[in-house]
């Protein structure tokens, strides 16, 4: 039996009022994946923590709308630095933030984010 997909989603707080990372939660959990949510911003070196923490496979970004796409690269950089280099990092954000495999526009369907991260850790 094929081992489930473990993949942490980090959204922006819910006071945005963006369901954006909720709704790529549940359709990741739908597909199949086990899916841990927070709904903080953290620090890169606090959402590294919880990605080795929770095992993960792929960790997905969802930055606010008009959201600064910085912390992404720090983010990259902090997986790098403790050495988890075989997380598939990807964005949901408006804009082409550097640093992740795919950036996803904010209208794409979750669906297809689900199917991608599927691809992306099989091949």
């Amino acid at each position: 039996m094929d081992e489930r997909i473990r993949v942490v989603v980090a959204g922006p707080d819910r006071e945005e009022g963006d369901r954006t990372a909720e709704v790529l939660a549940r359709a990741l959990r739908d597909a199949g994946m086990e899916v841990v949510y927070t709904d903080r911003p953290h620090a890169p070196g606090r959402l590294v923590a919880t990605v080795v923490q929770e095992d993960a496979d792929a960790v997905g970004v969802v930055l606010p709308r008009d959201g600064d796409p910085a912390p992404l690269a720090g983010l990259a950089a902090a997986l790098t630095g403790r050495g988890v280099d075989d997380v598939l990092l990807f964005a949901v954000a408006d804009g082409t933030p550097p640093g992740v495999a795919r950036v996803f526009p904010r209208d794409a369907e979750p669906g297809d984010v689900a199917a991608w991260v599927r691809a992306g850790l099989s091949g």
